[in-house]
């Protein structure tokens, strides 16, 4: 557990796969004296032990973002953190202030809308889950990072960035179910309607495509 900044508001903040908490320092300086942020690392990332690839790797996520709401938090979440945080918040909604879901990768709430849209994204990661499945992590977490760091170059990274990364690379796979399946039925009716919370559900200028139907399908 990491905590950043001093002010009234209390934000829990969820990284995204690949990432881990310490990518929330530049928010935590920009709340300087408005929020005081509380990260954690999910397992494979960060300071957090290796996943055991035999967990359920969401509901190992969800349940640290679960354990540590307070009442009054403001939860904020990016990709798959804003999964995590989404499922968390439907838990305890009673302690949830706001929601805030940054490019969420809920594939499933857009395949019903924009199947097309999903079906191109699935085409284009195809190279770096084959690379995963013929046992070449440095290569997949590579090709992932190309994908959704808007051609972020890799040989221009710290060594310690792409070791984490090739680290955390096994998790991709594991978060499918809940990603395509909705494992845990977030999007049923009785759940989405307890989030009685503010919800705010953030997009860039260039983010990627399949996030837009995602959205869509969220609000």
């Amino acid at each position: 557990t990491t905590d950043f900044g001093e002010g009234p508001r209390h934000l829990l903040a969820i990284h995204c796969t690949l990432a881990h908490s310490g990518a929330w320092k530049a928010l935590a300086r920009a709340l300087t004296g408005e929020a005081r942020l509380t990260s954690f690392d999910m397992p494979s990332h960060g300071r957090s032990p290796d996943w055991d690839r035999q967990s359920d790797y969401f509901a190992l996520g969800w349940r640290q973002a679960f354990d540590m709401l307070e009442d009054g938090m403001d939860v904020v979440g990016h990709s798959f953190g804003a999964m995590v945080a989404l499922r968390a918040a439907a838990l305890a909604p009673q302690k949830v202030r706001s929601l805030t879901l940054i490019e969420p990768v809920f594939f499933k709430a857009a395949m019903d809308r924009a199947p097309d849209v999903v079906a191109a994204h699935d085409a284009e990661a195809r190279p770096f889950h084959e690379a995963y499945k013929q046992g070449d992590d440095e290569m997949s977490a590579r090709l992932f990072n190309r994908m959704w760091a808007n051609g972020a170059r890799w040989a221009d990274m710290p060594e310690a960035a792409r070791n984490a990364m090739v680290r955390a690379i096994p998790v991709v796979s594991a978060c499918g179910a809940a990603i395509y399946e909705d494992t845990e039925g977030l999007l049923e009716d009785s759940v989405m309607s307890s989030l009685t919370m503010p919800v705010r559900l953030v997009r860039g200028d260039q983010s990627h495509p399949v996030i837009i139907p995602v959205l869509d399908g969220l609000a």
